[in-house]
């Protein structure tokens, strides 16, 4: 295809609404009849990137291949799209202003005022229109983030005006997502909201394409007709959304709909053939009618937000389809776990994932959780600082190591198990020290871990600081842990087990970041079906 199209996908009347799982299941169904199509998130916020806000404020922190730390919708991109998503695919207010103003300090604007149009739109544009111009894809789908009407967003709004001015109504298109609200007291859903939304994208210039409408009951022909009477779309370009029992759902119910013919239609594209979501509908399949069930508790400090764990929750959903096992997901607060409660807490459980995470809050219960399952046999899996915990509690417990602890909390300690290594490793300063995206690391044969992934070379993404210090490595071995994963190169340790327990494993790298629908990550296919055996045996 010559000319690569854009679809951009506003949202209105409410946040929330989803309008990156609508972009990725339009991106889906394109993708099944055969066109390459990559999404981006253009996001309001001046944070630089999602890196330093709390996963209360945003849900988790995503991470890209090559290190972007980004907002949780690239997540469902990946699962959805079965690609890898980078830097390019994220676009947040402050990286938009702090390249502008660099430039504008080195002299970039030769002396004139610096405006948000010209200057700050043409930049956005510039960014969008990036990933069309690599000749990868053809069509780039761009999500805005937040609402019409935000002063926020309002450049991004106006970069779109103008780039559907300049690329015609054939390369661009406008998908609007908005609330059709059920008023109970009145027994009927309400257009109102959704005219007023298109009214606000209209004062800015832009006229929506396609209508997606968000609603918990059906849409008759005749609320269909008035929506595209007054909000001046065509009757085929009302789309339907309606709550679905997961997200998974979605696609299906956007092909019913017909929102990618309608899309093809607009920007002048072959249909192709009939998405062909074969693979997609067999793990919907085994999703929906699994023949056995486990639980399995997650042990972390933002139980409250369970979003702070998007990743995590997916990945369980594809490794419980693949083993055709239902995963509960049991929330356990660390920061609340007591000697006294830990029995009443973790005893029913089938297995335990001790979560990632930054921070003092909520370690304590961590360590007793690591206790627990390392001598009550639960099968574990510790992941960032659910692996740092677990060394530091066998540390304490089976090499009495007192004081032993990670830098990060217990600066003094005697045994200082964790460090930040990478100053001297890696010849940078303290502010890079972050390992941040995919790195390589070799498997130890022999080991459990290697009986997952059954080869020895893999690469898995990182968000951590704190690295192991190999100074204590030895000692650690002696006494009956086993060091499973190390990046040759730099002498990072990345995985540890214990020899002897039924299925105990702790990785410093977030293996969740790559799980798919088609390709389930491999540690937690076996994770669940460790649960399932420790259910079975109990």
């Amino acid at each position: 295809m010559d000319t690569t199209k854009y679809i951009f996908v506003t949202g209105g009347v409410s946040s929330s609404l989803g309008k990156g799982i609508i972009a990725a299941s339009l991106a889906k169904l394109l993708q099944a009849r055969g066109y390459s199509v990559t999404i981006q998130k253009l996001d309001p916020y001046i944070n630089i990137d999602s890196g330093m806000l709390n996963p209360y404020e945003h849900g988790e922190c995503y991470v890209t291949e090559d290190g972007a730390e980004t907002d949780l919708d690239l997540g469902h991109y990946e699962r959805f799209l079965n690609i890898t998503t980078t830097k390019a695919n994220t676009v947040t207010t402050g990286k938009i202003y702090q390249s502008i103003i660099d430039r504008e300090r080195r002299g970039g604007f030769s002396g004139k005022t610096v405006q948000v149009v010209p200057h700050i739109t043409d930049e956005i544009k510039r960014r969008i229109m990036k990933l069309g111009e690599s000749g990868e894809y053809d069509i780039v789908i761009t999500e805005i983030g937040g609402t019409v009407g935000d002063i926020e967003s309002l450049p991004y709004i106006e970069t779109v005006r103008q780039l559907k001015w300049e690329l015609g109504d054939d390369n661009a298109l406008v998908i609007h997502l908005t609330l059709i609200p059920y008023l109970a007291a009145a027994g009927e859903l309400k257009t109102k909201p959704t005219q007023h939304s298109v009214k606000t994208l209209m004062e800015s210039g832009i006229k929506a394409d396609v209508l997606v409408c968000r609603t918990e009951h059906e849409l008759s022909e005749e609320l269909r007709n008035k929506l595209a009477l007054f909000c001046n779309v065509r009757l085929e370009a009302v789309i339907q959304s309606i709550d679905a029992s997961t997200i998974y759902d979605v696609p299906n119910l956007m092909l019913q709909e017909g929102l990618d013919t309608i899309t093809l239609k607009k920007l002048h594209l072959p249909e192709k053939h009939t998405p062909d979501l074969t693979s997609w509908n067999a793990f919907l399949k085994k999703h929906k009618n699994p023949k056995h069930s486990v639980r399995i508790g997650l042990v972390g400090k933002y139980v409250e937000l369970m979003e702070s764990y998007k990743s995590i929750l997916e990945s369980f959903v594809h490794a419980g389809a693949y083993n055709e096992i239902d995963v509960e997901v049991v929330p356990i607060h660390s920061e609340y776990l007591t000697e006294e409660n830990l029995e009443e807490q973790l005893g029913s459980l089938d297995a335990i994932l001790v979560a990632p995470a930054f921070g003092e809050r909520g370690v304590a219960g961590k360590v007793l959780t690591s206790k627990y399952a390392r001598i009550n046999k639960v099968p574990f899996l510790g992941i960032g600082m659910g692996m740092q915990m677990a060394v530091v509690e066998f540390a304490k417990n089976k090499m009495n190591w007192d004081d032993a602890h990670s830098v990060e909390l217990h600066p003094e300690s005697s045994f200082p198990l964790f460090i930040v290594d990478q100053e001297k490793k890696l010849n940078i300063g303290m502010e890079d020290t972050m390992r941040l995206g995919a790195w390589e690391t070799t498997v130890v044969k022999d080991s459990l871990l290697y009986s997952i992934y059954n080869k020895e070379d893999i690469s898995e993404r990182h968000r951590h600081r704190y690295e192991f210090n190999t100074a204590m490595r030895n000692a650690v071995e002696e006494a009956g842990m086993k060091i499973s994963a190390i990046n040759e190169k730099y002498d990072f340790i990345d995985a540890i087990e214990i020899p002897g327990h039924p299925w105990y494993l702790g990785v410093l790298f977030q293996p969740e970041y790559k799980s798919t629908v088609v390709n389930p990550h491999p540690l937690f296919i076996e994770f669940v079906k460790a649960a399932f055996k420790h259910k079975e045996n109990k």
